[in-house]
Parts: structure tokens; C-alpha cells; sequence
């Protein structure tokens, strides 16, 4: 090869080495850039997903308050209940303020101090998901006529509460 071959072909070379780390640079610049555009659909949906899981959990205090002040004022159920339903209630309010990595560590870190709390509140959390799937794809569930009171009327809150939360549910019946 002679001198300017060389030149050239040096040149062509240096060329495609600066047009490919060129694109490696703009492939890179759009990778990154869709990550991000990822990340921020991630969090805004994961954000979603907390407010509805707090919004669930509200809701559910809110009928155990009903419930606790239809039983008897003082009665042990009624302070149970009563107690359940606040610390549910604190528990949405933790869960509407905080944010998705520091729940993630507090999951964590109760896992690895409290392994028997943490199994008992995933197994729960899997009940209640299960059961909120389920009521979600069959309507509200009062429809059914259970929990219903004589006469047609609504059903009371701890109607509602017992007849859902209780999987064998029977009808009492009294005899004549």
C-alpha cells in the first residue's frame, strides 16, 4: 500500500470510529432518556396504586367505626373494633404520606426484625386483596340479600362487615 492509501484508509477509519461512538452516544442519550420517561410512569402509577391502597384501607376503618358504634357503648367488641378501626385509620394516613421507597425500607426492615409479624401481615394483606378482588368483580355484594334486615332496608354496617368478613356465613333461622 502506498503512503496516501494509507492516509486514507487511516482516515475512513477514524471517520467511522467518530460516526459509530457518535450513534453509541445518541442510542445511550435515548436509552437514558426513555428510562427516565419509564421511571416517572412507574412512580406515578405506583403513587396511584397507594392512594387507592389507602383509600381501601380507609374505608374499611370507616366501616369498623360504624360497626363499633352500633354495638353496645363500653362493651369489649366495641373497643376492640373501635381500636382496630383507628389503627387502621393511622395506618392509611402512614401509607398516603409516605413515600414508595421509604414503605419498601420499613417493609424491610420489619421483615427482617419481626419474620412472624411480617409473614402474618403478608398472609392478611392476601386475604383482604383476595377478597377485595373478588368483591370487585362480583358488583358490591349487596345485591346478594345477605346482610339484609327485615323489610328490605339496608343493611347495617356490622351486617355488612360480619357477612363479608366471615366466609361461612350461615342464616339464623328461628323456629316458630
Amino acid at each position: 500500500m502506498t503512503d496516501d492509501t494509507m492516509a486514507e484508509a487511516s482516515a475512513a477509519l477514524k471517520e467511522a470510529g467518530s460516526t459509530v461512538g457518535s450513534i453509541a452516544s445518541d442510542i445511550k442519550h435515548a436509552a437514558a432518556q426513555k428510562l427516565g420517561e419509564a421511571m416517572t410512569e412507574v412512580r406515578a402509577k405506583a403513587d396511584d396504586a397507594k392512594s387507592g391502597v389507602a383509600d381501601e384501607v380507609q374505608g374499611v376503618a370507616m366501616a369498623l367505626r360504624r360497626a363499633a358504634e352500633e354495638l353496645r357503648g363500653g362493651s369489649a367488641q366495641e373497643r376492640t373494633i373501635g381500636t382496630i378501626a383507628s389503627t387502621l385509620a393511622d395506618v392509611s394516613d402512614q401509607i398516603r404520606d409516605k413515600d414508595l421507597g421509604e414503605m419498601v425500607q420499613m417493609v424491610k426492615r420489619v421483615a427482617r426484625e419481626n419474620p412472624m409479624l411480617f409473614l402474618g401481615g403478608a398472609a392478611l394483606v392476601g386475604f383482604a386483596a383476595s377478597r377485595y378482588a373478588k368483591a370487585s368483580s362480583s358488583g358490591s355484594g349487596m345485591g346478594s340479600g345477605k346482610g339484609m334486615s327485615s323489610g328490605g332496608a339496608q343493611p347495617s354496617p356490622v351486617d355488612v362487615f360480619v357477612d363479608e368478613g366471615n366466609p361461612v356465613v350461615q342464616p339464623v333461622t328461628t323456629s316458630p
